[in-house]
């Protein structure tokens, strides 16, 4: 998996606040700040992922990027094509190269439609096959994913969790995409049949040089796809790093404590000293400064006053954070 120079999807300040309305007028009383403020790349043939503890924002700024939700603020630019100011007309083409894997195996698909109804539903919807050459082109992409081109007329029900996985995977790579969200596409799964899933998505990527932005809260699974990590905290990310630099050399105190709290397979391995300790505050209300100096075992008291600007600690390496200093964003 290796990734060129040239940026295939660039985020910048993406922001998404969802209104808590309240009394007779159902005027927004408060904002949930579920993504804040976050910038990244993403490369050609590149795997990142997205990585925090549940209700971080991850899924939010995946069906941000890709419109599924409209964002509250930022810059999406995809293959340098300003993804916010596209028309329906022009955001309808460009979904024929960024598409989704999502969680949930078995919500994900329709139970009333074959498979191959659901597989080839976009390449009828954009005029791209029809009839005999629609079923032949199906049967193909599902051949690609381990499954056998018989398998078209049978229903979601019919299927084992892992099967229905692969035809949502299907589905994405009906089109032939450069991008791919998958969001926690593994984690419904039993683990022998997210290693079978996994090593797919990875034949694929090397095969047809696809780009994915890999949500998940498992980091074994991480290590294992991933080219770079993103940390997100409270809507925020907090550190972002070439994979094997941020599981050897973590920065950010909350990244070390998701590392430290990561299960080791092995016996002879003491459990973690020292786990993260009370909640994640809520979005509607963010602790002043620092959002995660409440939790923070080496806060300072700049920590509680000011929100940490960018590091840059090499050219691959960024964290948020006031303990370390150097070139700023």
């Amino acid at each position: 998996m290796t990734a060129t120079t040239q940026p295939l999807l660039t985020v910048k300040g993406l922001s998404k606040y969802f209104p808590v309305r309240g009394g007779v007028l159902s005027r927004a009383a408060n904002w949930v700040r579920a993504v804040d403020d976050v910038s990244f790349e993403l490369h050609k043939g590149e795997t990142l992922a997205l990585v925090g503890e549940s209700g971080c924002g991850k899924t939010t700024v995946a069906r941000s990027v890709l419109r599924l939700i409209e964002p509250t603020a930022g810059d999406v630019r995809f293959d340098n094509r300003d993804v916010m100011r596209l028309s329906r007309s022009e955001l309808r083409m460009l979904r024929r190269r960024m598409q989704i894997v999502f969680q949930d195996p078995y919500s994900s698909l329709n139970p009333r439609f074959t498979v191959g109804d659901i597989v080839g539903e976009a390449l009828h919807v954009h005029g791209l096959a029809h009839g005999p050459a629609l079923r032949e082109r199906v049967g193909t992409v599902l051949e690609r994913v381990g499954l056998a081109r018989a398998d078209q007329e049978r229903y979601p029900h019919e299927f084992s969790g892992g099967q229905r996985q692969r035809i949502g995977i299907a589905r994405a790579l009906a089109l032939e995409p450069q991008f791919i969200v998958c969001d926690e596409a593994v984690s419904a799964l039993d683990v022998s049949i997210q290693a079978q899933v996994l090593n797919l998505l990875r034949d694929i990527q090397q095969q047809d040089g696809l780009s994915y932005l890999f949500i998940s809260h498992d980091l074994n699974v991480v290590r294992y796809i991933a080219d770079r990590v993103a940390v997100m905290y409270l809507g925020k990310i907090v550190e972002i790093a070439p994979t094997r630099e941020l599981f050897n050399a973590p920065k950010h105190p909350y990244t070390k404590a998701l590392l430290e709290a990561n299960p080791v397979p092995d016996p002879d391995v003491p459990p973690a000293p020292h786990a993260l300790g009370g909640d994640v505050p809520s979005p509607m209300e963010p602790p002043a400064g620092c959002h995660f100096h409440p939790r923070c075992p080496q806060a300072l008291p700049e920590c509680r006053q000011r929100y940490p600007d960018v590091t840059k600690l090499n050219s691959a390496h960024q964290v948020r954070c006031h303990l370390y200093g150097g070139e700023k964003d």
